[in-house]
């Protein structure tokens, strides 16, 4: 028994996993020889071309997709997973001993984030297996909401019934909202003390419910001798840093919820606020003298803890996952295909910061290196000042934690002594003259603040770690309408773009950083997303075309190179849905994400500045308009095509079978029709491709 216990000690806390990859690289190095032959072969016999212009574009197209495919396998080439044991990290380790952890939910506007999915997310994260007197949870409102710290005064309260009931009975989803959804009713095997809280529990979370749904309902009163007098006269962009300490927790009692405080930063129209990334380090200064722990949580407002152990879970980041999806993904955000990309870059310097999930080490957000040898005693007060900013407070603190001596970490466990200098900190001109948004905190200069910061941190010469825990660790909500997934995601390209023109530029990390090699491809690979739609573009005009100028840029099906681009493409598609396959999706969510692959790429990817609806449909109605605008035979018009080759018309084919749903809604009305505004613009814009197709 001693010698079992013995081993259990010397067990590791995580392992690696490292897959077996084998299958798949072959397959992928097949395809990439097949995309290196087709470049030959397009250089070979560019000279016995009559029209050069289709055959040159075709092969810029190609040797694009060649190297866009060899980024892809580079960053896929190695697999490998983490699993964490935190039964464990229990035994070894006393709760007494656990670092603190700051929590930080951020919300920006409490009528397009609800407030009551907001205080779910709340409610799971103050419930999560983890000393109380060890977390404080901080909410971030950026539209200055009363609504939203009314929501959060009432879910506290309803907490203190929440979070002993959660951990008396060992709930396992400790958000209210899931919880009650997938446990309608308690079953007759329950004890009758459990039946009687549960009806409890679930009474209070209606009235919970009710009282945040009615006050959203109408104008919240701000009454000047009320707690939410501060609110009076302000605008959600013009008005002074409001700090309010809603609940500090007490030493001694394991049911005390952690301190919970609402922060809604200063703005002026006269200052830059930089959008999640400015709140972002308004709460890392705020929570840095307030209660200034080693590690910090950051989590979006809609994404709930839906495993209690999370924190435990070797403090890694956690992929983001997502509840009621629809089914089969027909818009593809669901991020299933991110899975083999994500594993891969883990195997290299770790993983991208993805915004939303993440525990950082404090001293990392602080600027500090791996290899930084120096200690907070050799930086001298105005190093610090240039730094931090002019705040004592914060920059005393920010010494401590870089020191990394841990009995050096001021335990500052009573917040709301601390409102004065968080309020300072928390001022719109504070980061003047500093280096915070700069070199340390979340970085500014792209609409993706999270992977630029992630990228600054890998810069450094930081490892990243990712673990999928069962139950995942958390659970959001995505985006059911197409429209609102095709604006996240035109925000997401253009942010990924826009870091390739910044100074934390990932080829120049590799020079002037500690980045790896791979990992600064992997993460221009990423960041050029939005690049590839152009030549995905030319690429899906091609054949369309070819058709209207008697033309061909793909060889006839008798000549022994059609092979080649036949075999690309059952083998890329196979090699797709077997990858699908592994991961438990099905043949028809595999299509959507293929299809909407196409579209999202020569949509959103492309068009960032202009209307998602007009330019889905300007495609689609191209070619559409072409077929019905070429007004010759139709038997002539076939015999054309077969002289041609196959090639152009199943690519045109497929074009089609990609948008078809667009198609659909050039013959429907109402809310799944197209407009006719829309159509009449679409009409004139084919039009006016046919005609210089025909010069």
């Amino acid at each position: 028994m001693a010698k079992n216990t013995q081993d259990l000690y010397y067990l590791p806390l995580q392992e690696t996993i490292v897959h077996n990859n084998k299958t798949a690289r072959a397959i992928e190095l097949v395809n990439l020889s097949l995309l290196v032959s087709v470049l030959l072969y397009r250089v070979v016999y560019f000279k016995d071309q009559e029209q050069y212009l289709p055959w040159l574009l075709a092969f810029l197209c190609e040797s694009w997709f060649t190297f866009n495919w060899t980024a892809a396998v580079c960053t896929k080439w190695n697999q490998c997973t983490t699993k964490t044991y935190p039964d464990r990290l229990l035994k070894r380790v006393s709760e007494s001993k656990f670092p603190a952890v700051d929590i930080f939910v951020t919300t920006a506007d409490s009528i397009v984030e609800p407030s009551i999915i907001t205080m779910n997310t709340v409610l799971s994260l103050l419930a999560v297996d983890y000393p109380a007197d060890k977390l404080a949870l901080y909410l971030s409102d950026d539209g200055c909401s009363p609504l939203t710290l009314y929501s959060l005064v009432e879910t506290t309260k309803f907490a203190k019934l929440w979070v002993p009931f959660c951990k008396k009975y060992n709930v396992q989803v400790r958000a209210p909202f899931r919880y009650f959804n997938t446990k309608a009713t308690p079953l007759e095997n329950d004890s009758l003390e459990f039946q009687q809280e549960w009806k409890k529990i679930k009474k209070e979370y209606g009235d919970l419910y009710k009282k945040i749904d009615h006050a959203a309902q109408r104008p919240f009163p701000c009454d000047h001798d009320s707690d939410f007098s501060v609110f009076c006269g302000v605008h959600r962009s013009d008005h002074p840093t409001i700090i309010k300490v809603v609940s500090e927790s007490r030493e001694g009692s394991p049911t005390d919820l952690p301190h919970v405080i609402y922060i809604s930063r200063e703005k002026s129209p006269k200052h830059q606020h930089h959008y999640k990334a400015g709140a972002m380090n308004v709460l890392a200064r705020v929570s840095g003298v307030m209660t200034n722990a080693p590690l910090m949580l950051n989590v979006d407002c809609d994404m709930y803890a839906n495993n209690p152990q999370v924190f435990l879970h070797a403090m890694c980041m956690f992929p983001q996952a997502f509840y009621d999806g629809l089914k089969d993904d027909p818009f593809g955000n669901q991020l299933a295909d991110f899975f083999y990309l994500i594993n891969g870059i883990s195997s290299i310097q770790g993983t991208l910061y993805v915004g939303s999930n993440c525990f950082h080490r404090r001293k990392v957000i602080y600027g500090s290196s791996p290899n930084d040898s120096t200690k907070s005693d050799n930086i001298s007060n105005e190093d610090l000042r240039k730094i931090f900013g002019k705040s004592t407070e914060l920059r005393e603190l920010a010494a401590q934690i870089l020191s990394e001596t841990n009995s050096k970490i001021e335990n500052r466990s009573c917040p709301s002594n601390f409102i004065e200098a968080a309020t300072h900190v928390a001022s719109c001109s504070y980061e003047y003259g500093t280096s915070w948004g700069a070199q340390i905190g979340w970085i500014y200069g792209s609409a993706t603040e999270d992977v630029l910061t992630g990228l600054n941190i890998h810069g450094r010469g930081w490892r990243s770690a990712i673990t999928s825990p069962d139950p995942l660790a958390f659970l959001g909500c995505s985006a059911t309408t197409y429209p609102s997934s095709l604006t996240q995601q035109k925000r997401w390209f253009t942010g990924l773009f826009e870091i390739l023109f910044t100074d934390k530029n990932p080829l120049l990390l590799t020079i002037e950083g500690n980045i790896w090699f791979r990992q600064a491809l992997a993460y221009f690979y990423i960041c050029l997303w939005a690049v590839r739609s152009v030549p995905e573009l030319c690429y899906a005009s091609l054949p369309a075309y070819c058709i209207i100028k008697d033309s061909h840029f793909l060889p006839k099906v008798n000549e022994r190179a059609s092979l080649i681009f036949m075999g690309i493409f059952v083998i890329y598609n196979l090699y797709a849905y077997w990858e699908s396959k592994r991961i438990g999706v099905s043949l028809r969510m595999w299509w959507n994400l293929q299809r909407m692959e196409r579209v999202n790429t020569l949509t959103a990817r492309l068009f960032a500045f202009v209307s998602v609806v007009i330019l889905l449909i300007n495609i689609m109605a191209l070619v559409n308009g072409m077929l019905r605008l070429y007004k010759v035979d139709y038997t002539e018009n076939w015999m054309g095509v077969s002289k041609l080759g196959l090639g152009e018309m199943f690519c045109s084919i497929w074009m089609l079978l990609c948008f078809w749903e667009y198609l659909k809604g050039l013959f429907r009305n109402g809310k799944y029709g197209i407009p006719s505004s829309t159509i009449w613009k679409s009409g004139a814009l084919a039009l006016l491709f046919v005609q210089i197709c025909r010069r």
